[in-house]
């Protein structure tokens, strides 16, 4: 059995370890699924965002991943990636690839076995949804991270269909 799993649902209710939130570079609340992630987790949230390190008003460069306490989510963790944002940031293949494995490393490392995750960069940052679906998946049945159940929280059916798609029969 797979230990890849997708859903259309709310990522904020998930009952996992950590939940992965498609941050900014500057981890502050935004729209889309950062903002939801931030009303429901609430200050607290924030205030751990603020508590990780900056450099030049950075903290999270695009393509990484930083893991903060989760506030009022019903999850241990939020683990906020980095992804790169399409047609701006430089191979944006790699950058994306890169958000996923880091956000899996720092799971395991923090003794997660499950964690919810969005479509990370399909929503402003503009990353076409068929694409960036292979790369998520590819990267998420990386034997490395065999250990971790991994549900892909989806906004909506089309978001959900591309990431059907990506996966292996």
């Amino acid at each position: 059995m797979s230990h890849v799993h997708l859903t259309i649902g709310d990522i904020t209710t998930a009952q996992v370890d950590a939940i992965v939130n498609a941050a900014n570079s500057a981890l502050l609340a935004g729209g889309g699924v950062c903002g939801a992630i931030h009303r429901a987790a609430g200050p607290a949230l924030q205030q751990a965002c603020n508590r990780v390190k900056e450099v030049d008003g950075v903290r999270c460069p695009t393509g990484e991943a930083r893991i903060t306490t989760a506030g009022n989510l019903p999850a241990r963790y939020v683990i906020h990636a980095v992804g790169p944002r399409y047609g701006i940031d430089p191979q944006p293949h790699a950058l994306l690839a890169s958000a996923y494995h880091h956000s899996y490393t720092l799971a395991l490392e923090h003794g997660c076995r499950s964690v919810a995750v969005p479509a990370i960069s399909c929503g402003i940052f503009g990353y076409p949804l068929d694409e960036a679906a292979r790369i998520a998946i590819t990267t998420s049945l990386e034997p490395a991270f065999s250990d971790l159940e991994i549900t892909f929280y989806l906004f909506d059916r089309e978001i959900y269909d591309a990431f059907e798609a990506a996966l292996p029969n």
